[in-house]
């Protein structure tokens, strides 16, 4: 039998009913209406089918479903915004915690302060937050969802003068593995308030999140674009841009097939190319006579960079991370960009295999997020020259083999200019647990897996870039 067609194990609709006496959201078992959809995660690689999806509305259904999961030794997992590459927002034979109904959002314009429910998405979030003028240290794309991508770090286009975004939480709200409520703070539960930040969901089920605000007036962005015979040296000006690049200016730059309806001419539609998206906290004018000039003496065939308001940047890959897609990822923290990696990064962005799939890198790392203490966080590899990611797509299921292919061997050939570790949130589901370990480095690990071992010492949540106890 194809185990895609078979019936998943552990929840009958008597034991569904009994846990509905003590859980308001939906309960929902193989078969009924809506299953296969609330099952399905961005990467359509991943084809879990649980034994249960029970859709929390608030904490009493959290400590619920959480409690009865236990009861019965069923394996269980908690969905936010089902974006994570390895798919461990679903699972085979388990308890799947939904929390996407949990919706709530409290703004305190006058602290600057969003008290945000654990189902929100970027986009959700900054909807109620925007008509306040006001923004949180998001994710890249409005469709993820708020507490893996800051519980994972927090990677931002406000990273550089803001922080990452758990530098800018102040309270966070969970469930534990013995189904108690606690809040970790500076103040109250600080050991767990620091692995939280950069442990992701290791030690509970997190329910709400407090962090700052900040006013973002209109950036100045867009994007540089050439064919990939000018990849060399567009990649030598960002390798030297990105050494010296003020707090204030953000560098990404992106190799991929020009898409139609982005706004690049007939010439380069889908041609293989590179494009560079700068996003600059400062006036036209001041890009105009400091970093933008010598991009444009490079002669762009694309040059769309202008004024642009921060919720549009925020929305502007939307489409391309909404489709459901097969994806396979590999990242790194790169210590430089010396000729050698050019020439990798050049030849395999030449020779991509999927018109869908998209190469990243970026200096997230550097500015007010390189400052903050290393010890203050669980975060890691602050002081990482560059991120590097590669994101590859496609939909034939039959070419999975090719595409993997490519990505393996184009991260094995730029992982010599390593630092070390790649992040958490882009971590895959096949690569071997030690990569977690070596993100954060031996000290930090040692410190995670004693709070690990103080707050869920049967690795209840084991479901995710684990920690082991």
């Amino acid at each position: 039998m194809d185990p895609r067609e078979r019936t998943p194990r552990g929840v009958e609709a008597s034991a569904r009913d009994e846990l509905k006496k003590r859980f308001r959201g939906d309960l929902v078992l193989p078969g009924d209406v809506g299953y296969d959809e609330l099952r399905q995660v961005w990467n359509a690689r991943v084809d879990r089918r649980p034994a249960l999806i029970a859709r929390c509305t608030g904490i009493a259904d959290v400590m619920a479903a959480l409690g009865f999961a236990r009861e019965r030794g069923l394996p269980l997992t908690v969905r936010g915004g089902g974006h994570d590459i390895a798919g461990n927002g679903v699972i085979d034979d388990g308890i799947v915690l939904d929390m996407r109904p949990m919706k709530g959002v409290r703004v305190d314009p006058g602290r600057r302060v969003v008290r945000a429910q654990a189902g929100l998405t970027w986009g959700e979030l900054e909807h109620d937050t925007e008509v306040f003028g006001l923004f949180p240290v998001g994710g890249q794309c409005s469709t993820t969802g708020i507490v893996g991508v800051t519980l994972g770090g927090g990677i931002s286009s406000l990273s550089r003068i803001r922080g990452h975004g758990v530098d800018n939480l102040l309270s966070i709200d969970l469930v534990t593995a013995d189904g108690r409520f606690v809040t970790a703070s500076e103040t109250e539960n600080p050991e767990l308030f620091w692995g939280l930040r950069g442990g992701g969901g290791n030690f509970g089920v997190v329910t709400e999140l407090e962090m700052r605000l900040y006013p973002v007036p209109d950036i100045v962005s867009g994007l540089l674009a050439w064919p990939m015979d000018r990849a060399e040296e567009v990649l030598r000006l960002f390798r030297d841009q990105c050494a010296t690049a003020p707090d204030a200016l953000l560098l990404q730059l992106f190799s991929w097939v020009f898409p139609p309806g982005m706004g690049f001419p007939d010439s380069l539609v889908g041609q293989t190319g590179v494009a560079v998206m700068p996003v600059f906290h400062g006036s036209v004018e001041a890009a105009a006579t400091t970093w933008l000039a010598p991009w444009r003496a490079l002669k762009p065939a694309l040059d769309g960079i202008g004024p642009m308001p921060y919720h549009t940047l925020q929305h502007l890959f939307d489409g391309m991370l909404a489709l459901r897609l097969r994806q396979y990822q590999r990242c790194e923290f790169l210590t430089g960009l010396p000729e050698e990696a050019i020439k990798v990064f050049a030849r395999f962005s030449h020779e991509i295999t999927s018109p869908m799939s998209i190469v990243e890198m970026a200096n997230f790392t550097g500015g007010m997020a390189s400052r903050v203490p290393s010890d203050a966080t669980a975060v890691a590899r602050r002081d990482a020259h560059l991120f590097f990611a590669i994101q590859s797509a496609w939909s034939d299921p039959g070419e999975d083999e090719r595409h993997l292919t490519w990505t393996q061997s184009f991260w094995e050939a730029i992982r010599p200019f390593s630092a070390g570790g790649g992040h958490p949130n882009f971590l895959e589901g096949d690569e071997p647990k030690e990569r977690v370990a070596d993100y954060f480095g031996r000290e930090k690990y040692e410190r995670l897996r004693a709070l690990k071992r103080a707050w869920d010492p049967e690795n209840v949540f084991r479901r995710n870039k684990n920690i082991e106890p």
